[in-house]
């Protein structure tokens, strides 16, 4: 009996990840297509057409099917706290697309594994909280195949690549920010879509409008199959929150070590996957680079997770002894941070 429950539950975890894998992928790979090969090169629009399809789906998911109980937010946290956080989260997301409109998907994945580094580095400038010398030691191979990386990419577009960094800066910081924010809510993955889309949608629509709307109506114009076009734009949308969906029953199927290794190894099939559907040059030194910064990645979750099993420290505290074990942790909370 024991060893049937066993085998299920390794099958329930490899079958979670393996959906989390086809979302996440497909999403990204569907995006890159937009942008490249509809010539579809309006990233805000694309954000926000993301931002509704989560709503709707959201309310579907909480509201009609119920699949999901309703985390009750009061009105004037609403806006005192979510509204916010959603702000960041918009960023965050037209930051990403916006990346992905002007470097390939391979390039962008590997910065994107930077967001580590810029969380620690955040929470140590602003916050001035102190961390165990081996989180700043994993961060050396991160740091070491991003500049790799980015030195032998062999289609680099600055634009692209400050998008790609400051969309890192934009992920630890809505990370840093959930913390004092969302104190005393426990949000999931949908609760989140739910609360956070529509501002999301509200904040990025009249941006979108203005600077994207003539644009859009010349493609319109001038597209051989615009509405079919359309098609794939708005599965894009719905494809990005069942996302969502599949990071919620992730999230309940592993373990945070075994979501680490695979969130890694994810990047990793993502990059396979874009260059062989866009076939963009990758150099020998350039995949050495993202090789190293996934291992790197993978060592970094891997010391995040010894230090927090280990007991708090019983020797006497000094002006620079953080009060605390948890104050030697990042705020990384890796298991929210894939939504799209």
């Amino acid at each position: 009996m024991e060893a049937s429950l066993c085998t299920w539950s390794v099958f329930r975890s490899l079958l979670a990840i393996l959906q989390w894998w086809v979302f996440n992928v497909t999403v990204i790979i569907t995006n890159k297509w937009i942008f490249q090969k509809l010539d579809f090169k309006f990233p805000l629009s694309v954000s926000c057409i993301h931002f509704i399809c989560s709503s709707i789906g959201a309310y579907l998911v909480i509201k009609v099917l119920k699949l999901k109980p309703l985390i009750t937010v009061e009105s004037e946290d609403r806006w005192r706290r979510i509204f916010p956080m959603s702000f960041v989260f918009c960023i965050n997301i037209v930051l990403g697309n916006v990346s992905l409109r002007y470097i390939p998907v391979s390039f962008m994945q590997t910065i994107k594994s930077f967001t580590p580094a810029t969380t620690v580095v955040l929470q140590w400038l602003v916050w001035r909280k102190y961390f165990d010398w081996r989180i700043w030691a994993s961060l050396v191979p991160i740091v070491g195949g991003i500049l790799l990386t980015s030195v032998t990419e062999l289609s680099f577009n600055m634009f692209g690549f400050c998008a790609a960094l400051f969309g890192c800066l934009a992920t630890s910081t809505k990370t840093i920010l959930a913390e004092s924010l969302l104190h005393g809510y426990k949000f999931d993955s949908i609760n989140t879509v739910y609360y956070m889309a529509p501002f999301a949608t509200m904040i990025l629509s009249i941006p979108a409008l203005l600077l994207e709307g003539s644009g859009i109506m010349d493609w319109l114009s001038t597209h051989p199959s615009p509405w079919s076009a359309f098609i794939i734009i708005f599965s894009s949308g719905v494809l990005a929150f069942c996302l969502n969906f599949s990071i919620f029953y992730v999230i309940h199927s592993t373990t945070a070590v075994t979501f680490n290794v695979a969130g890694n190894l994810k990047v990793a099939v993502a990059v396979l996957v874009s260059w062989l559907i866009f076939r963009n040059p990758i150099s020998g030194m350039n995949a050495v680079g993202c090789a190293i910064t996934l291992i790197g990645c993978t060592f970094y979750g891997y010391i995040r997770h010894l230090l927090s099993q280990q007991p708090p420290p019983g020797t006497p505290r000094t002006p620079r002894t953080p009060r605390n074990l948890m104050e030697l942790l990042p705020l990384v909370n890796d298991k929210l941070e894939d939504k799209v």
